[in-house]
């Protein structure tokens, strides 16, 4: 009997006709492996996973392998993006047994949940390396039956060896991280396609935003070059969705050009506020367009009635990855009539393909970024949603949507561009209304449920979202917010050993503590961000000493890798660096379209100490411990 088919979770329910005995993550799923005698198969993945699906369909509806499953296991499905605290503690574990790691993720473990071997996906034949999965099953099950001692030492000395990478570290930094992450990015930078490394290559805007902000304070033009180039390249590449919009989660290959086709929310909102970012340091309209292009794609297709933002789109359509994305020159020409040569042409689709024989829309050997095809996108659009459809993960994630209100808000301050304010405002109320109760939130919101969970991430990006909500606006109210959830989730997630924990209490082995900015950055440095950003703007106390904790802490943490942490490190630079302080004298309701896109900025009513010049609204403008004159205009420079 499979037991998901009352779970909410998109991804659990495409599993909920599978013939294996699936449970969701329960206590009855451990209390049935105990009682009778039985190894636990943890398999953890989301909706939109490509990989996740194929094991799927080769595994998990396989006859044989089912019939091994059933037998011998009892099989827990897990969507790491409901419980991030799983997936966290038990990437780990696979990291340690391979020394990589990935979904599906697939843990074997005894009752009490210590894992004794992990893995990712496993083919249904041997290949590539890679045992069978009923290879795996078989040789599980042999051991468990005669070498269970092994087994169950092998589980105590991965959760011990775990549980002692608490790390021991002093708050003493040696050498400045800050410098040791920008030369790290320099040398692994790919100076003639952009972005760091080789193939597979991620965006990851934390990076690009760290190296905008060191570039400005540090007048590095080096540094800021390769933020622009990356940026340009991926707005060129088939990484870019040139059709619809929006970006997918990251490319194959060296150039940008063929990508992983799932569509991530989070991807998107970080990737708007790094094109905006961009935007403000050298007001090229591409960067803007770009934003827009993403935004509206967001507003379009990922958007829910009641406000709330979408997580994601999945990579395949009919069983095919990116066939929804790839065309054919028959296509096109069908589709554009006499235009569609010269869109082939701009484009790169040819008759042979770039993609697996067929063709993905890029710009990077035409290189033309100032087409205008707006009637040809258009009849592309109309024509790819009418030939095939997308599986759309439509729940609500907390943090996933604070990152996108966050990304509303900053495009609405460098567009002025009323919709997306709009927008950010409704996801606001819409979690206000649907995954919140006082200082209370919730994870996750789907058909009409609200979870009942809520960890470090969660807070933080929330914190951070009300706090560029008031950038935007002004208005207190979302200041007072965030004040109230970082009080609450310094109390709930403050660990003793320095930084925030996951979770406020856990039934796992140990509670994960992320510090690592991977493809999103780690709660604890939003956290450091959101102490940072509050102390500027309120100048309270409690948040200096707060932040300055976070600080030492994550300093330490961060000194082997740093450029892993840049997410952290533009929050120090923040806080060594900080952005100028604006205080706005006004008898009424002040203009604020012209505010500088990152700034501290404060509403005062006229009085002595702040005093109208010329009887209009005067700007008191200060960075570090230099302040200007108080004039009626700010300063472009700002």
């Amino acid at each position: 009997m499979n037991h998901l088919k009352n779970e909410t979770s998109p991804y659990l329910l495409q599993h909920a006709d599978n013939p294996v005995d699936w449970y969701p993550w329960c206590g009855e799923a451990f209390e049935r492996a105990k009682s009778e005698d039985k190894p636990v198969f943890l398999s953890i993945g989301y909706s939109t996973c490509h990989w996740c699906h194929v094991m799927a369909y080769e595994n998990f509806e396989n006859s044989e392998t089912v019939e091994l499953l059933n037998k011998n296991f009892i099989s827990v499905k897990v969507d790491r993006e409901e419980r991030p605290d799983i997936d966290s503690v038990y990437m780990t574990v696979c990291q340690a047994f391979t020394g990589s790691g990935g979904w599906p993720m697939s843990v074997f473990m005894t009752w009490d949940k210590k894992p004794f071997f992990a893995g990712t996906y496993f083919p249904p034949t041997p290949r590539f390396g890679m045992p069978s999965f009923r290879d795996v099953l078989n040789a599980v099950t042999m051991q468990w039956g005669t070498e269970r001692e092994k087994l169950i030492q092998s589980a105590e000395n991965i959760t011990d060896m775990l549980k002692n990478t608490e790390s021991v570290k002093t708050n003493k930094v040696n050498g400045d991280i800050v410098e040791t992450a920008a030369e790290m990015l320099r040398k692994s930078y790919d100076s003639i396609y952009g972005g760091f490394g080789s193939a597979p290559k991620f965006p990851i805007p934390h990076e690009l935003m760290f190296l905008m902000y060191y570039a400005k304070i540090n007048s590095d033009e080096t540094a800021q070059k390769m933020a622009e180039k990356t940026l340009i390249q991926m707005r060129k590449g088939g990484i870019f969705d040139h059709i619809g919009g929006g970006f997918s989660r990251y490319s194959t290959d060296r150039y940008f050009l063929a990508p992983h086709f799932e569509k991530m929310l989070y991807d998107n909102a970080l990737l708007i506020i790094a094109y905006s970012a961009m935007y403000s340091l050298t007001s090229s309209k591409v960067y803007l367009e770009t934003t827009i292009k993403t935004a509206d794609y967001i507003l379009c297709e990922m958007t829910s009635p009641e406000g709330g933002f979408y997580s994601a789109q999945d990579a395949d359509s009919e069983g095919v990855e990116g066939k929804y994305y790839t065309f054919s020159v028959d296509e096109i020409t069908s589709v554009l009539g006499d235009k569609g040569k010269h869109f082939s042409e701009t484009f790169d689709i040819t008759e042979h393909g770039n993609f697996e024989g067929v063709n993905i829309p890029n710009l990077l050997k035409s290189g033309d970024l100032d087409t205008d095809f707006v009637a040809e996108f258009q009849k592309l659009y109309e024509y790819r949603k009418k030939r095939t459809k997308l599986h759309l993960d439509d729940k609500i994630l907390l943090s996933w949507n604070s990152m996108m209100i966050a990304a509303m808000s900053m495009l609405y301050r460098v567009s002025h561009y009323e919709k997306y304010l709009c927008a950010a405002e409704n996801a606001q109320r819409f979690i206000e209304e649907n995954m919140s109760d006082g200082e209370h939130i919730y994870t996750i919101f789907r058909d009409g449920k609200r979870s009942d969970t809520a960890f470090l991430e969660d807070y933080a990006y929330y914190i951070a979202a009300l706090i560029e909500m008031y950038n935007s606006t002004l208005d207190n109210k979302y200041l007072m917010r965030a004040e109230e959830l970082c009080a609450e989730a310094v109390k709930r997630f403050s660990d003793k050993n320095g930084g925030f924990n996951m979770c406020e209490t856990t039934e796992l082995f140990k509670n994960p503590k992320e510090l690592y900015d991977g493809a999103v950055p780690s709660g604890n440095s939003i956290m450091a961000y959101d102490l940072i950003r509050l102390h500027q703007l309120t100048e309270k106390e409690e948040y200096r000493e707060c932040a300055e904790k976070q600080l030492d802490f994550m300093s330490a943490q961060s000194q082997d890798y740093p450029s892993g942490h840049c997410m952290f490190l533009l929050a120090k630079l923040i806080y060594e660096a900080p952005p100028p302080r604006v205080i706005i004298s006004a008898k009424g309701s002040p203009d604020i379209s012209n505010l500088p896109f990152l700034a501290n900025v404060t509403v005062v009513q006229a009085d002595n100490k702040y005093p109208l010049l010329n009887e209009r609204t005067t700007f008191y403008v200060c960075r570090g411990n230099t302040c200007l004159p108080p004039s009626n205009m700010l300063s472009e420079e700002l």
